[in-house]
């Protein structure tokens, strides 16, 4: 028989255990595959979660740190690769991040004066905007009177 050969058997083990794993795929959308991994963490009650690292999702996680909506974030160096390591946060069992949706996505980017920058139910939720004066939320962007792309809200 074919799989009695011990070659074919390790061949196709090995080809199982790169099933599934991210490091050699590209992503279009690398801050929507961050809330997907955030969002599915939390669906299944996990304490921590793993995210390739950048300095946009290190900024867009110090954000959500300083907001409340998470605990702590490092950012670790293994094999030349950087990892970004959230903790998650949660209250009474419920994860305090109740939503958290991309707004601009790279098909379709939204961008927004200071002025007209959305209020996330009614000031409680937070938007995350990138604007020439760096990352920053929506109230910070409103008090130094600058607009610029609306990547996430958090609620």
């Amino acid at each position: 028989m074919l799989w009695d050969n011990l070659d074919y058997k390790e061949k196709f083990q090995d080809w199982l255990n790169q099933v599934g794993r991210k490091e050699n795929m590209s992503l279009s959308d690398p801050i929507g595959d961050m809330i997907a991994r955030i969002k599915n963490a939390q669906d299944r009650s996990h304490k921590k979660v793993e995210l390739p690292s950048s300095n946009f999702k290190t900024k867009i996680a110090d954000i959500l740190k300083n907001e409340g909506f998470i605990k702590d974030f490092k950012v670790n160096k293994e094999n030349n690769k950087s990892l970004l390591s959230l903790e998650l946060k949660y209250h009474s069992g419920n994860p305090v991040i109740s939503t958290f949706e991309r707004v601009s996505k790279p098909g379709r980017r939204i961008f927004s004066s200071a002025e007209s920058l959305p209020k996330i139910n009614n000031g409680l939720g937070i938007a995350i905007v990138s604007t020439p004066k760096g990352v920053m939320t929506d109230i910070d962007a409103r008090k130094q009177r600058v607009g610029g792309e609306i990547i996430c809200k958090v609620f």
